[in-house]
């Protein structure tokens, strides 16, 4: 895995780091945020996709991704499709 730092939330200080990032190797996003709160993941269970089990797998999380970093996921998918893997 080959990951190359996109951007992070530009409101970020030294503790807190919603960051983007793309896996060279595959074209994934990988991304760092903040764990969602207990409600929001109740509202993600409940409003599962049609054919879904209700519920969050083990595998799987719930984020919130600030707005202020949509300018830095627009780069991540752009550099995603540029792989053209």
């Amino acid at each position: 895995m080959n990951l190359r730092f996109i951007g992070i939330d530009p409101d970020t200080g030294q503790s807190g780091s919603p960051t983007a990032w793309i896996d060279e190797a595959t074209a994934d996003i990988v991304l760092q945020s903040y764990t969602a709160d207990e409600a929001t993941r109740a509202q993600c269970t409940e409003r599962t996709a049609p054919g879904h089990a209700k519920g969050i797998p083990d595998h799987e999380s719930v984020i919130r991704i600030p707005a202020r970093l949509v300018p830095m996921l627009r780069e991540a998918c752009n550099a995603a499709e540029r792989t053209q893997l």
